[in-house]
């Protein structure tokens, strides 16, 4: 009998990692909402299926998704399942945006506590992004 479960691109899933469990599933999903990998509409797998993938608790997983529910990425419909909001993609990507802002911002404030001038602090980003185009 062939197995019919749609496998997404997440994990793993590690404790040793930073980030609770269920954030780590949560920023994950995110990832592949942001990156269009998950379309509006799709079907993300029950909180049991995905917990089994995972080999994480079913309450895990099930706080991951009432997060993106929350931020409105996701909605479920009793009975039917749970599936990627139509503005999901838009909320996704903003909330990744907010958090590279955030990160930016930090790293900018330590490097010129660092004593870096602004055309160094610029060539640090440049090369980092050159580097992730490299991955």
């Amino acid at each position: 009998m062939p197995n019919d479960r749609k496998s997404l691109l997440i994990g793993p899933i590690s404790p040793a990692a930073d980030g609770a469990l269920y954030q780590q599933i949560a920023d994950q999903l995110k990832r592949e909402i942001s990156e269009g990998r998950l379309k509006p509409g799709a079907t993300l797998p029950s909180f049991r299926t995905l917990a089994e993938d995972l080999l994480v608790s079913v309450i895990t997983v099930k706080r991951a998704y009432e997060e993106l529910e929350r931020e409105g990425i996701i909605y479920r419909r009793q009975g039917l399942g749970t599936f990627v909001a139509d503005h999901g993609y838009d909320r996704s990507r903003e909330a990744k945006l907010n958090t590279a802002q955030e990160l930016f911002r930090a790293a900018a404030r330590e490097a010129a506590e660092a004593g870096l001038k602004p055309a160094e602090i610029l060539e640090l980003a440049h090369q980092a992004i050159k580097e992730k185009g490299k991955s």
